[in-house]
């Protein structure tokens, strides 16, 4: 017969008694020596341990697989939007692809070592003819997010008073025990989330169960040395103020690994890229370019150096994937009220894309002052500046060239000379272009720089020019409720603002109520 570990998920399934179990050579092996092996076996075929897991190849994830090889309990701590919970999850991929368990036990009973009074009652009635079930991987994940309300009850358990009154025993007696979540999770992975936010007392309660590995419900003591690999995800303690972790609690987790954010904008593009939820319709009618993947991640990298944003917050990649979400439904808004079939994504779009900024950041004082709306229109506007200088000269040097006049001289003088350019975002493509081709010079500076692009690109890097010189200050840059305007900067700073036209009427028509109140 061949042995355990050789059989085929089909196979083991067929295996339906204790008896046949032991025929078949199983041995019990606990939860954490499971994942030590099955990484020492991915790690030995160069398979993927993480697969969607970027930016942590040389960092977090060897971390990882040393504590897993340790057998140790993790507590994975970052900000924000640093795939905590996504790694955890993937953490399934290395258990078993079933184990089996005494039928109908609460606790997932080994049927070579049980735990429970049910499970170990069945087998001293049945020997080998107890019935095996079989447990699938995804089974034996358990998650729960810390809050505040979350109790010892809840994590544990309690005695049940309808159980002791129904079978009269006394609530010492372990049969009247309703288990909580991490009992019922034994031989599986336990994961708690924003570990800080469990209250100090709840956070003691898992000192034994850590430690000794028993438990205590209501002062009475259960023996139940629970299989568990436990894994922990927390925010720094300096920026979550609801609480902190226990020392001694964070004494009794063998390793804690510290998350970071993408270190390059690549590594990010691959992170939204993966992660934005585009349906099959958009991204037939929306064409996007890597200019626009570009200014997205650079928002973020622009928020997290921001003296608006709380660096210890931090600045989730959630940002940047909503962002990129509403940039590609900002286009296909646009296609379908213009009734077009197909657009070209714009820079309008980003800028459009707001919303998705002004939640995602906490802002300091300072921002909170300016307002989410400002900062985030500003945290674009840095983007733009700092990625214009991949596709065009630098305006500033542009201005201190001797003998040589500056590439965007045409432009602002024609914007000098009193003219104004109104992009709206919901404009038709064909209004769009007939708005960019009336600046002279700017198709010039866009064709002699990037002579190959597409029709749709060049249109896209025109546009991009102009709201790149607004942010160096050549032109200006007004916020219309419908898109932006482009203009002098130097007239743009001598309009006196307009308060409407009827304001000279109300001001006569105070000057003789105040001379009837006197």
């Amino acid at each position: 017969m061949p042995s355990y570990d050789s059989l085929s998920a089909d196979q083991l399934q067929q295996i339906t008694t204790l008896g046949a179990l032991k025929q078949a050579g199983y041995q019990p092996r606990s939860v954490k020596q499971e994942l030590r092996d099955n990484l020492i076996k991915k790690l030995q075929s160069k398979e993927d341990v993480f697969p969607g897991i970027f930016g942590y190849e040389e960092t977090v994830i060897p971390e990882l697989q040393r504590a897993i090889l340790a057998g140790h309990h993790i507590n994975l701590l970052g900000l924000r939007g640093q795939a905590k919970t996504r790694i955890a999850r993937l953490l399934i991929g290395l258990l078993d692809e079933y184990v089996p368990v005494v039928a109908g036990s609460e606790l997932n009973d080994d049927p070579l070592q049980p735990l429970s009074v049910f499970a170990k009652n069945l087998i001293a009635e049945h020997g080998d003819n107890t019935p095996v079930t079989w447990m699938g991987r995804q089974d034996r994940y358990t998650e729960k997010l810390a809050t505040p309300d979350v109790s010892v009850a809840d994590l544990i358990g309690d005695a049940d008073p309808i159980k002791a009154a129904t079978l009269r025993l006394p609530y010492s007696d372990e049969r009247v025990i309703h288990f909580g979540l991490i009992p019922r999770a034994h031989r599986g992975i336990f994961v708690i989330n924003e570990l800080p936010d469990l209250q100090a007392r709840i956070q003691v309660s898992l000192f034994n169960i850590l430690q000794e590995g028993d438990i205590q419900i209501r002062g009475f003591k259960v023996r139940l040395p629970l299989d568990l690999q436990f894994v922990f995800t927390a925010n720094p303690e300096d920026y979550t103020n609801r609480g902190s972790i226990v020392t001694p609690l964070k004494d009794r987790i063998d390793a804690q690994i510290i998350t970071h954010y993408p270190k390059s904008i690549e590594i990010g593009k691959r992170i939204t890229k993966q992660e934005a939820r585009i349906q099959d319709v958009q991204k037939g009618m929306v064409t996007t370019n890597e200019v626009i993947h570009d200014l997205v991640e650079q928002v973020a990298v622009e928020a997290r150096a921001s003296e608006f944003v709380d660096a210890k917050s931090g600045v989730s990649a959630r940002l940047t994937i909503s962002a990129y979400e509403q940039v590609v439904a900002g286009a296909e808004r646009r296609a379908l009220i213009n009734g077009e079939a197909t657009t070209y994504v714009r820079l309008g779009d980003f800028i459009s894309a707001v919303p998705a900024v002004t939640g995602k950041v906490e802002l300091v004082y300072e921002g909170e002052q300016e307002g989410a709306g400002i900062v985030a229109e500003k945290l674009m506007g840095k983007a733009i500046r700092t990625l214009f200088l991949n596709y065009f000269p630098d305006p500033d040097k542009a201005k201190k060239l001797k003998g040589r006049p500056s590439p965007y001289k045409t432009v602002q003088e024609w914007f000098g000379s009193g003219h104004t350019v109104d992009l709206l975002h919901d404009a038709s493509t064909k209004d769009y272009r007939a708005v960019l081709d009336q600046v002279p010079g700017l198709r010039d500076i866009v064709t002699e720089l990037h002579p190959n692009e597409t029709p749709e690109h060049t249109y896209f890097l025109m546009e991009f020019l102009l709201h790149g010189l607004s942010e160096y200050s050549l032109i200006s840059r007004n916020r219309l409720t419908a898109g932006a305007q482009f203009k002098d900067l130097l007239s743009s700073m001598f309009t006196m603002p307009s308060f409407g036209e009827d304001d000279n009427e109300d001001d006569e028509d105070e000057k003789p109520q105040r001379g009837r109140r006197r």
